[in-house]
């Protein structure tokens, strides 16, 4: 499988930019662009104001993104996803760009009895066991923060020794679509949350951190990730891994590849709490030469 570092891609891409820059503007075309859930402020604010398309970004979760394009249901030019696996086993795609990496926290609530009692918890997950604290979780089966919250309870069992962890503190009237999980969380109907540290930042959430053993952060421990797996309604099985975020570009017109360029070579993930690594972007599987030169 083919891949390019940050420095190839983004010296490619600096001839590409150039090129295109004298082929008319594009400002009065729009480029549909489907994101995860997580990227929407991203993409509608920073994406949108480092380029001259005009973007009009739908945010979904990644899960239901990818099934919306495989099933015909939806068109974009661009797609950019929260797990790039969803690219290859939902999708069916041949080549995608990994962007940016996250990790995941508990955000919780200052303002409410139960987020204080998680504020000062040790071990974090204690008051999570009881009924003293309301907890929010994205729904596995339409987005990667979903499942990755399972992956988390999963490997912090094996990690401090908690067997039956997720079961303690799982119930599924815990499950949100993510707007309404954030809609929750604001409004103090629910004091504590897994997201990811972006959603966090970007939010000003105060939040615990976890140990790089089980927040799918680090590569470092990559292979202690893949302890844990979720499978799909439709079968398909994903395995934990470091998380990382990716975008393929599905239309080859010029307002498409000039929008596609900015999402590889600006900072647009960054300002909003995103972990953008030297290796990004990487470029995985037959990528097109219009991609690359």
């Amino acid at each position: 499988m083919a891949q390019r570092t940050r420095r190839a891609v983004l010296a490619a891409l600096g001839s590409g930019i150039a090129a295109t820059a004298g082929c008319g503007a594009f400002g009065q075309e729009r480029v549909d662009v489907l994101v995860a859930g997580s990227l929407q402020n991203a993409a509608s604010e920073t994406l949108q104001s480092g380029t001259d398309v005009s973007l009009a970004v739908e945010a979904r979760g990644s899960v239901q993104a990818a099934r919306l394009v495989a099933d015909g249901k939806r068109d974009p030019a661009i797609v950019a996803l929260a797990d790039p696996a969803l690219f290859d086993r939902v999708m069916d795609t041949d080549w995608h760009a990994v962007v940016a990496s996250n990790e995941l926290v508990l955000a919780y609530n200052p303002q409410t009895d139960g987020g204080a009692r998680v504020a000062d918890a040790d071990p974090w997950y204690g008051p999570l066991r009881g009924d003293d604290v309301s907890l929010g979780r994205t729904d596995p089966t339409l987005d990667p923060l979903g499942y990755r919250t399972l992956f988390v309870l999963d490997l912090a069992a094996d990690y401090y020794d908690e067997p039956g962890l997720a079961d303690a503190v799982l119930s599924p009237d815990q499950t949100y679509p993510e707007t309404q999980l954030l809609a929750q969380f604001e409004t103090g109907a629910v004091d504590a949350a897994f997201v990811y540290r972006s959603m966090a930042i970007e939010r000003d959430y105060p939040f615990r951190e976890f140990t790089p053993e089980i927040h799918l952060g680090d590569p470092a421990h990559a292979e202690r990730y893949q302890a844990a797996s979720y499978e799909l309604s439709d079968g398909t099985t994903l395995t934990g891994s470091p998380i990382e975020y990716g975008a393929v570009r599905r239309d080859d017109d010029g307002a498409a590849r000039t929008a596609f360029e900015t999402v590889l070579a600006s900072d647009w993930l960054a300002p909003h709490g995103f972990t953008v690594r030297e290796a990004y972007p990487r470029l995985v599987g037959d990528v097109p030469s219009t991609v690359t030169q």
